[in-house]
């Protein structure tokens, strides 16, 4: 008997594990760390559902999307989170995401009526420096600068593809011309953001590109405020993350759980501090503090959804052509 107890509990245990739905979650890697907003948020959707959110991660937006393009509809993902505006014409063109249903009162800078895509943070690409030091305040005054800059290759990160997009944004014709000056500049070109940072806080170089609202982490978690986000005058380029789901999954009513708990109070909360973004619905208790010291950007910039994918093959090309000379 003692034998049969011990067998027919092993059976259920198994059973329960079985019956446990697992969401699987493609993000990039910053986010599922342990000082991201992963943990909390896995901690308080896995409370809700029930289920087994697990986390899979690449380096960054632009390399999630590769990713998924080579899986196709084979991907083990459910859900796909980090990619942003300047992807999601792309990603909607694969045809592996499908209609999400989730509803929120966005405080986006933008109007978001998106039925494929869920915007879960926002903020503004800048340059961080160390305050007290002399900065540009432009593009061409920084070219002009023996200011020594890392920054993300625009083919793996959000980031990096950002930047270009920025001085696309901001200069059009002109781009070439200031990535061919600002080549001096440059000390490296990193796969990712997380290791640019890295560099700039090794001193290995003046400046980083990062977004206005770092300075907050620093600010907040350190309580340092010798980092500064430099206020360009052509304006700061908008970066919006969002958050999809793969069309091929079997998990669709769970994965629209998890996007809406995504944009939920408890989730929302949990950005600012943890991944130092703006978040894309104002928590009950607000923005902390130190949110209220940050540079707010003299003009938005933002190039529409559908005009990415041209501008960017040919930006891209501008951008590998000067950096190469």
């Amino acid at each position: 008997m003692k034998h049969l107890i011990t067998a027919t509990g092993i059976v259920l245990a198994t059973q329960a594990v079985a019956e446990t739905p697992v969401l699987t979650v493609y993000t990039y890697e910053s986010f599922a760390t342990e000082w991201g907003p992963g943990p909390a948020i896995e901690q308080g959707f896995e409370a809700q559902c029930g289920c087994d959110l697990q986390w899979v991660t690449a380096g960054d937006g632009a390399s999630l999307l590769s990713r998924l393009r080579l899986e196709g509809e084979g991907t083990k993902a459910d859900v796909v989170l980090g990619l942003d505006t300047n992807l999601t014409a792309a990603a909607r063109d694969t045809g592996l995401f499908a209609a999400h249903g989730v509803t929120a009162d966005y405080a986006l800078p933008v109007a978001w009526t998106d039925d494929t895509f869920v915007p879960f943070d926002w903020g503004y690409f800048a340059f961080v420096g160390n305050a007290g030091e002399d900065h540009p305040d432009n593009f061409r005054a920084l070219a002009d600068s023996d200011r020594r800059v890392v920054i993300q290759d625009p083919r793996s990160s959000t980031p990096g593809l950002g930047l270009m997009l920025w001085v696309k944004a901001a200069y059009g014709d002109e781009a070439a011309q200031i990535w061919a000056d600002l080549k001096d500049n440059i000390v490296t070109v990193t796969p990712g953001w997380s290791e640019a940072y890295g560099m700039f806080l090794d001193g290995e170089a003046d400046l980083v590109l990062s977004y206005t609202t770092s300075p907050a982490y620093h600010i907040i978690a350190e309580e340092d405020n010798s980092k500064v986000a430099l206020p360009f005058t052509e304006g700061h380029y908008m970066q919006i993350e969002v958050a999809g789901i793969v069309g091929s999954s079997d998990q669709q009513d769970l994965a629209g759980e998890f996007l809406t708990y995504l944009v939920s109070d408890a989730a929302q909360s949990v950005i600012p501090t943890t991944n130092w973004m703006y978040p894309a619905v104002t928590p009950s208790a607000g923005l902390p503090d130190g949110f209220g010291a940050l540079v707010t950007p003299a003009k938005s910039l933002l190039i529409a959804e559908e005009e990415v994918p041209a501008l960017r093959d040919a930006a891209l090309e501008e951008w590998r052509a000067a950096l190469s000379q």
